[in-house]
C-alpha cells in the first residue's frame, strides 16, 4: 500500500516544482534559444516556430500544451495533470520573462550554452519527474511510452521522440551546424536526465566459483559488509557439486571484492557483470516510482 501524501509533502512537492520549472525557462531562455539551437520536444519545436512567426518561444510552448494536457486529462487523471498544468504555464512564463528582462546575461558561446543548457533543462525534468508531474509536451507522451514500455529508460526515450524536431530546425534555420550542435544538445540532456532519474547506483554482479567458497564469503561479509548467496551447481565435466557465491556490490567495492577472491583462491573462476538497476536493502526501494 503506498503511503498517503500529506498537505507538507505536497507543498514541499509544489516548491520543487516551481523551483524546476523556473530553472528550465531560465535555461531555455538564457541559454538555449539565444544559440538557435532546437534541443527537441516541444521546446525546440517552440523555438522553431519563433523563428517562423515570432511570437515568444514561451507562449508557443503553452499554445502547443494544450492539447497534449487535454490528453494528460483523460490518462492520468485531474490531480496529476494540476500540477503538469502549473509546471508548464510557470515554465512558459519564465523563458518569456527571462527572455524580456534577463537577455542581457544569455551566453553567445554555443559550447557553454550546450552543455550547461541541457544541464538545467535535463535537472529540471528530472526534478518534475521525482515529484510526479511533468513540463507537458513529450515528457506527457514519454510517460505514457514508460507506461507500455518501462524497460526502456527516460533518456532514451526523449532522444527518440527529438529526430524530428532536429530535422525541423535544420530546414528552417537553414543551417547544418544548427542540426548538429541540437543533436548534441538532446545526447547531453538525454545522459544527465538518467542521471537524476537514476543515480549512480551502477554496480557489479560477481559470480564466483571456488573452492574456498565458506572463507570468501566470510570476509565479503564482514570486511566489505555486503550481501552474499551461496547457489548449489554442479560441474558439467567432472560432475562435482559446487556452491557459487552469487553477489552484488557496488562499483566502488569491486575491486576489493576481487582482492579477497584473488587472496583465497587464486585459481577460483569469477565472472564480473554490469548491473544497471539493483532493488532490495542498500539499493532501490521496490516501492518508489518506475520513472
Amino acid at each position: 500500500m503506498s503511503k498517503p501524501v500529506t498537505i507538507k509533502r505536497r507543498c514541499f512537492e509544489y516548491l520543487i516544482i516551481t523551483f524546476a520549472a523556473i530553472l528550465y525557462g531560465v535555461g531555455t531562455a538564457l541559454l538555449i534559444d539565444p544559440n538557435n539551437i532546437a534541443p527537441g520536444g516541444l521546446t525546440g519545436l517552440a523555438i522553431v516556430l519563433n523563428r517562423i512567426w515570432g511570437i515568444g518561444t514561451g507562449m508557443w510552448f503553452l499554445i502547443m500544451n494544450i492539447p497534449i494536457l487535454i490528453i494528460a486529462i483523460y490518462k492520468f487523471g485531474i490531480r496529476f495533470t494540476i500540477s503538469t498544468i502549473y509546471a508548464t504555464g510557470l515554465i512558459s512564463f519564465a523563458t518569456d520573462f527571462c527572455s524580456k528582462y534577463f537577455i542581457q546575461y544569455a551566453i553567445y558561446d554555443r559550447l557553454l550554452a550546450i552543455t550547461f543548457g541541457s544541464a538545467t533543462t535535463a535537472i529540471a525534468i528530472g526534478l518534475l519527474f521525482k515529484c510526479h508531474t511533468t513540463s507537458g509536451g513529450t515528457d506527457v507522451i514519454i510517460k505514457l511510452l514508460r507506461i507500455k514500455y518501462p524497460h526502456i529508460k527516460t533518456g532514451i526515450l526523449y532522444m527518440l521522440t527529438d529526430i524530428f524536431v532536429l530535422i525541423a530546425a535544420t530546414f528552417v534555420l537553414h543551417d547544418i551546424t544548427v542540426a548538429l550542435y541540437s543533436f548534441l544538445c538532446v545526447i547531453i540532456t538525454s545522459l544527465i536526465l538518467d542521471l537524476v532519474l537514476y543515480g549512480r547506483d551502477e554496480a557489479k554482479l560477481i559470480y564466483i566459483i571456488s573452492d574456498r567458497p565458506d572463507i570468501i564469503t566470510a570476509r565479503l561479509l564482514e570486511e566489505l559488509d555486503i550481501g552474499a548467496t551461496h547457489v548449489f551447481g554442479q560441474g558439467a565435466y567432472s560432475g562435482e557439486e559446487k556452491k557459487v557465491i552469487l553477489c552484488a556490490v557496488k562499483k566502488r567495492l569491486s575491486p576489493l571484492a576481487e582482492d579477497i577472491v584473488r587472496d583465497e583462491d587464486p585459481n577460483a573462476f569469477m565472472i564480473i557483470t554490469s548491473a544497471s538497476e539493483i532493488f532490495g536493502e542498500g539499493y532501490k526501494s521496490y516501492f518508489d516510482e518506475r520513472m
